[in-house]
């Protein structure tokens, strides 16, 4: 399993088209995850046709990858799935176009079985804080995401197998 920054590399564990994560789309951002135990993490260079201003990445891409990031950190944290009731996004600084940044997810608070209060944090490659975002997040089991046909079937029997053997997905 490959390391950075002592996170462990996650496994990928959909063949999709999700815009930010989907290996088969071949316009989308194909962001890899990465874990220190209370975070996922995921590090991108933004390529110039994400720019919205001459040299500056697209507030919509930036919005996109701490969505993104925060899914991930329910996902891999919480071992649930789910989706965004909504997100609030503060744009700190501007973002540059082929300059390495590192998005970062965490849990803030688990409301209850069935809301979550997750955290994304965008930085440059000087460590500096550029966007930061707070999401709620609607928390579904496996059985009801199953039947609206929104997720691969692999990815729900490794999450049920997952669950039911209490295994630790993180380092």
């Amino acid at each position: 399993m490959q390391e950075r920054e002592g996170a462990k590399k996650l496994p990928d564990l959909e063949n999709s088209y999700c815009f930010g994560c989907g290996p088969s789309n071949q316009h989308g951002l194909k962001m890899q995850f990465y874990s220190d135990g209370t975070s996922v993490l995921s590090w991108f260079t933004v390529p110039e046709h994400y720019c919205g201003w001459k040299n500056l990445v697209h507030g919509g891409v930036i919005s996109t990858l701490l969505d993104e990031i925060m899914g991930r950190a329910m996902f891999y944290l919480l071992r649930n799935l789910g989706m965004t009731r909504n997100i609030f996004v503060d744009f700190l600084q501007p973002v540059f176009i082929g300059t390495e940044i590192k998005v970062q997810g965490r849990i803030l608070e688990v409301k209850n079985t069935r809301e979550a209060m997750i955290e994304g944090i965008l930085s440059n490659e000087n460590g500096e804080v550029c966007a930061k975002a707070k999401g709620n997040y609607i928390l579904f089991s496996p059985d009801k995401i199953g039947k609206m046909g929104t997720v691969a079937d692999d990815v729900l029997k490794w999450l049920d197998h997952t669950r039911a053997a209490g295994l630790k997905i993180l380092p």
